[in-house]
């Protein structure tokens, strides 16, 4: 699991670049999402996993499905109705930013895809 020091470590370093492009700001930006996330004094009340029913489906949006209601959180309601198309692009710059700022946490992602069922 990813801890306060790595995140600070991580901050600095991005921070601290004489000439950052576009992909040190966004993992700059995912640094402090995740400081703010992993703060020790405040209480987390999405975590875990749902025991609720199969979310249902949306209707067609042109030749993709939207993407359904899985769930509550800020990032499932932003997600829900959107293409999936749409929505790909955006979490694989999120998953790009991940591998660079933490690659052990990146590949534990990794892995629980791979293993998930499906195609």
């Amino acid at each position: 699991m990813i801890d306060d020091r790595q995140i600070q470590e991580a901050i600095a370093y991005y921070s601290g670049k004489v000439d950052p492009n576009r992909n040190d700001a966004v993992a700059l930006a995912a640094c402090y999402i995740l400081q703010d996330h992993l703060a020790p004094n405040e209480q987390r009340t999405n975590v875990g996993y749902s025991y609720a029913a199969e979310p249902e489906r949306t209707p067609d949006i042109g030749d993709d499905q939207a993407v359904g209601d899985y769930g509550s959180s800020d990032f499932l309601q932003a997600v829900r109705g959107k293409r999936p198309a749409d929505v790909w692009p955006v979490m694989n710059d999120l998953m790009d930013t991940l591998a660079a700022v933490n690659p052990r946490v990146y590949d534990g992602v990794m892995r629980q895809i791979k293993n998930k069922g499906g195609a």
